[in-house]
C-alpha cells in the first residue's frame, strides 16, 4: 500500500510502500495524533522504519500503489 505523509515545514512529502493493512496505519496515525505516542512509526517494504513526530503531521493519504507500466507507448 501507498503511503504519503505531509510533514510541516518541509518541502516535500515522505512517500513509502508498506506491508502493513490500511487499518494498522489509520491505527498508528490516530495514537500519535491523540497522543498515545510522540512519534508516527510506519515500516516500508523494504524494512525500514520511518519516524515522523506526531506534532509535525500534516496530513497522511493512502491508496494503492499505482501500476507501473512497461513497455513503449506509440505517438
Amino acid at each position: 500500500m501507498e503511503v504519503k505523509i505531509g510533514v510541516q515545514h518541509a518541502p516535500r512529502e515522505i512517500v513509502l510502500e508498506s506491508g502493513q493493512t490500511p487499518e494498522e496505519v489509520e491505527r498508528a496515525v490516530s495514537e500519535a495524533l491523540a497522543g498515545k505516542t510522540q512519534l508516527l512509526s510506519l515500516v516500508d517494504d523494504h524494512g525500514r522504519k520511518v519516524l515522523v513526530p506526531a506534532d509535525r503531521l500534516a496530513y497522511v493519504e493512502l491508496g494503492e500503489p499505482a501500476p507501473r507500466k512497461v513497455g513503449f507507448g506509440a505517438l
